[in-house]
C-alpha cells in the first residue's frame, strides 16, 4: 500500500500525465478557460477550499460550524476563513494571470481529493499545481507547485493572506523558525469577526526541496525569487492552516503550530496520510456498470458528502457542505432526511458524528419546547453551532416546520438499527427520542372523534403554510412515536400510554379515490417539493404498491420544476422498487442533469439555479442508487435487499462498504 501511494505521489507532483482514459470515472476535467465557471471545492470536514479558474486563485475558505452574525442583531452565518493560500506569481516582472496563458486545463481527482491546474504562461513557463484540504489535518491545506522554464526566466512568488470583509482589525505577524532541522518563515494573519468578535488566525509557510531564501516584501508578505535556465524544473509547496476560537482557546499560536507540524512531517508524508485516509473513505463506494454519466454524477455526489464531514468531529453537514455560505451554513432536516442515510450505509464514523451533533444539542431543543409552551424537545428548523433557532424571522419555517423533530428521532432509531449499539441507545439515542416523543404528544390535539391532529404547520412542501394535518408531518410523528416505544422497550423502560394513543390516532388525509392528501384542504396546488410521497419512502407508512403508484402519478406533475433537486430522486427510488427501471431512470436523471453547472457539473439547488454545490441533492441522488436501484432497506432487524429494477442499459450496480461489517451488495440486470 505504501509503495503504491508513493508511486501515486510521484505521478501527482509531475502534473496531469497520469490521468488516462481508464481514470475518467474518477476524474472530471475541463480545458475551456473562457467557459462559464462554477468551481468545485476540496474539503476535509474541517475546512473547505474553493479554487477558481484564474492562475493560483482561491475564491474562498469555508470554516465548518464557525459562525458570526450576518449583520448587527441578525441571525448567525457561517463565516469565510482568512485565506492563507493567496499567491502573486510573476515571470520576468509580469503578473501571471489569465491574459497570456495557453493549454489551460483543470482536473478534479475524486479518488485523491485533489484540484489540479495546468497551463503554459507566455511560452516561457510550464506550470502545474494541485490544491487539497489535507484529510489528516482538518484545519490545514496544501498547494504544490511545479514549473519548468521554456526560456530563461526570473520567477518571483509572493504569499499573503486575504481577509474577507466580515473581519475587523487584521494583524499580520512574521516569525522565523530555525530549529529541529526546520527553516521556515511563518506568515500569520489574525482578525476578529465583525459582530461577535470571534478570533480567527491563518498561518502559512513556503516549503522547498532545497534551501531557498524567503524575504519580507514591502507589503509585509513572504516572497522568494528564483532564476531558472531553459529546461530547468523547480517545485515548492505552500502549507496553510486556519484556526478559530470555536475550536481553540489560542487560535493564533495553534495555526502556527499546525504549519510547523506539517512542515516537519514533510510534504510527502502529508500527502501519504491524505491519500491513505481518502482510500479508507472510498471503501464506501458505488459502482455503476453501463452508464458512465451516472457513475460520475454519483461519485461526485459522494465526494462532496465525504469532503463536508469527518468521523469524530461531532458535527453535521449543511445544505451546501463546505462549498459556500448558502442558507447561512445552518443545519436543517436536510441532514437527517437526505444526507444522513447515505452516510449511515457507507460510513459509520461520519454517520455517528452527524448523530452526535443532535444529541449534543438536546438541551437547547428542550429549552425551545419550553419557550413555546410544549414539553420535551423541539429542535430548531435552522440550527447553528449552539443548537438554537437561527432561522431568519421573515420565514415561517422557523416557528412552524415541526416535522424536523420527528425526522431527527427517526434518524436516531435508524442509527441504532444499523449500529446495534445498545449502550449508545441507552445513553444518547433514547434520551433524545424520549424528549421528541413528549414534544409530539404535547403538540398533537385530540379531536371530538378521538383522533389526533397537528395543526398550523409548515409542510415539507414549504409553499403550504399554516395548514392542519399535513400528511408527512403526522406520519413522521407517528413513526417517531412508534420508534420511541421500541427503543424504550430495549432500554427496559415502559413507554407512556400516550405515545401509542397519539401515534394510532394521528390523521392522514385522503382524497376520495385513495390518493394521499398533502394536508387537510389541499386541492391540487403546485408543491415546492415531495411531501406526501415521503410516506412510502422513507417512512414506510404506505406499503401497498397500488397506493404508492397512485400517489406517484398524482404528485409528479404537481412538483415545481424549479424546486429542490431531491424530489425527483425520491420518486425515482419508489419506481425502481415498484419494478419500473425506465421510469425510475427518467426521474433519476431529472434529479441532477437540469441542475448541473459548467465546467465540472456541480449541482445547484434547483433546475437552472446558480448556487452549487447542493449537498442535500447529493444525498437524494445517493439514496436513489443505494436504496432504489440496489434495493437496500434498513429495517428494525438490519439491512435487507428488496426487489428492484435497473434501467435497461445498466448492467449492474455494486454498493461497497455497507454497514459496520463493510459488506458488498450487487444488483444485476435481469
Amino acid at each position: 500500500m505504501r509503495k503504491n501511494i508513493l508511486l501515486l505521489l510521484i505521478w501527482i507532483v509531475c502534473g496531469f500525465t497520469y490521468v488516462h482514459a481508464h481514470d475518467s470515472l474518477w476524474n472530471i476535467k475541463t480545458s475551456d478557460y473562457h467557459d462559464a465557471y462554477y468551481g468545485t471545492a476540496v474539503g476535509n470536514g474541517g475546512i473547505g477550499i474553493l479554487p477558481w479558474k484564474e492562475p493560483f486563485s482561491i475564491k474562498q475558505i469555508v470554516l465548518n460550524h464557525v459562525f458570526d452574525a450576518g449583520a448587527p442583531h441578525e441571525v448567525s452565518r457561517l463565516i469565510r476563513g482568512i485565506n492563507p493560500f493567496s499567491m502573486n506569481v510573476k515571470v520576468d516582472g509580469q503578473v501571471v494571470d489569465g491574459t497570456h496563458i495557453s493549454g489551460w486545463e483543470q482536473c478534479i481527482l475524486l479518488k485523491e481529493a485533489l484540484h489540479q491546474t495546468r497551463f503554459v504562461y507566455a511560452n516561457k513557463l510550464e506550470v502545474s499545481y494541485n490544491i487539497c484540504a489535507l484529510r489528516s489535518m482538518p484545519y490545514a491545506g496544501l498547494v504544490q507547485v511545479k514549473v519548468k522554464a521554456l526560456a530563461p526566466v526570473d520567477l518571483s512568488v509572493e504569499n499573503g493572506a486575504e481577509v474577507p470583509d466580515e473581519y475587523l482589525q487584521p494583524r499580520i505577524q512574521r516569525k522565523s523558525i530555525q530549529d529541529y532541522g526546520l527553516h521556515l518563515k511563518l506568515l500569520r494573519t489574525s482578525a476578529l469577526t465583525r459582530h461577535r468578535n470571534l478570533q480567527v488566525s491563518a498561518t502559512s509557510a513556503f516549503i522547498f526541496e532545497n534551501d531557498t531564501k524567503v524575504e519580507e516584501s514591502d507589503n509585509k508578505r513572504n516572497i522568494f525569487t528564483k532564476y531558472l535556465k531553459t529546461g530547468e524544473d523547480f517545485s515548492f509547496a505552500l502549507l496553510g492552516a486556519v484556526c478559530s476560537q470555536r475550536d481553540f482557546i489560542d487560535p493564533c499560536n495553534e495555526s502556527d503550530r499546525e504549519v510547523i507540524y506539517g512542515a516537519k512531517e514533510g510534504v510527502d508524508r502529508l500527502m501519504d496520510l491524505h491519500l491513505e485516509q481518502w482510500n479508507e473513505l472510498w471503501k464506501g463506494d458505488i459502482q455503476i456498470v453501463g452508464d458512465d454519466e451516472a457513475q460520475r454524477a454519483v461519485r461526485f455526489a459522494l465526494y462532496h458528502l465525504y469532503s463536508s464531514a469527518r468521523s469524530g468531529s461531532r458535527l453535521s453537514i449543511p445544505p451546501f457542505g463546505l462549498t459556500s455560505q448558502g442558507y447561512n451554513g445552518h443545519i436543517f432536516w436536510d441532514t437527517e432526511f437526505w444526507m444522513f442515510p447515505p452516510m449511515l450505509f457507507l460510513n459509520q464514523g461520519i454517520a455517528r458524528s452527524m448523530m452526535d451533533y443532535r444529541t449534543d444539542r438536546l438541551k437547547p431543543a428542550c429549552q425551545r419546547a419550553f419557550s413555546y409552551g410544549y414539553r420535551g424537545a423541539m429542535f430548531p428548523w435552522e440550527s447553528d453551532d449552539v443548537g438554537e433557532e437561527s432561522c431568519p424571522t421573515f420565514a415561517l419555517t422557523g416557528p412552524f416546520e415541526h416535522h424536523i423533530s420527528a425526522d431527527i428521532a427517526i434518524a436516531t432509531w435508524n442509527y441504532y438499527c444499523m449500529s446495534r449499539d445498545i449502550r449508545w441507545l441507552r445513553e444518547d439515542g433514547f434520551p433524545l427520542m424520549e424528549q421528541v416523543a413528549e414534544f409530539l404528544v404535547s403538540r398533537a390535539e385530540q379531536n371530538e372523534d378521538g383522533s389526533y391532529s397537528i395543526c398550523n404547520v409548515v409542510c415539507a412542501d414549504e409553499y403550504a403554510e399554516g395548514v392542519d394535518d399535513n400528511a408527512f408531518t403526522n406520519a413522521a410523528a407517528r413513526c417517531a412515536l412508534q420508534d420511541a416505544s421500541k427503543a424504550a422497550a430495549l432500554c427496559g423502560i415502559k413507554a407512556p400510554v400516550s405515545w401509542n394513543a397519539v401515534a394510532k390516532g394521528l390523521r392522514i388525509p385522503k382524497f376520495s379515490d385513495g390518493v394521499t392528501r398533502e394536508y387537510e384542504g389541499y386541492d391540487g396546488q403546485i408543491i415546492k417539493q415531495a411531501d406526501a410521497n415521503l410516506l412510502a419512502y422513507p417512512l414506510k407508512a404506505i406499503t401497498r404498491p397500488e397506493e404508492i403508484k397512485r400517489d406517484l402519478l398524482y404528485y409528479e406533475p404537481k412538483i415545481d420544476k424549479s424546486g429542490p433537486a431531491m424530489s425527483y430522486s425520491v420518486l425515482a427510488l419508489q419506481y425502481a422498487r415498484l419494478g419500473d427501471g425506465e421510469k425510475a431512470y427518467e426521474l433519476f436523471v431529472r434529479s441532477f442533469r437540469p441542475n448541473q453547472l459548467p465546467p465540472f457539473g456541480v449541482i445547484s439547488e434547483g433546475a437552472g439555479g446558480t448556487n452549487p454545490y447542493f449537498t442535500t441533492g447529493a444525498g437524494g441522488l445517493l439514496q436513489m442508487v443505494i436504496n432504489g436501484f440496489c434495493g437496500l432497506d434498513l429495517t428494525d432487524n438490519g439491512i435487507k435487499q428488496l426487489p428492484s429494477a435497473l434501467p435497461k442499459h445498466w448492467k449492474k450496480i455494486i454498493v461497497k462498504g455497507v454497514g459496520p461489517n463493510r459488506r458488498t451488495y450487487v444488483r444485476e440486470q435481469q
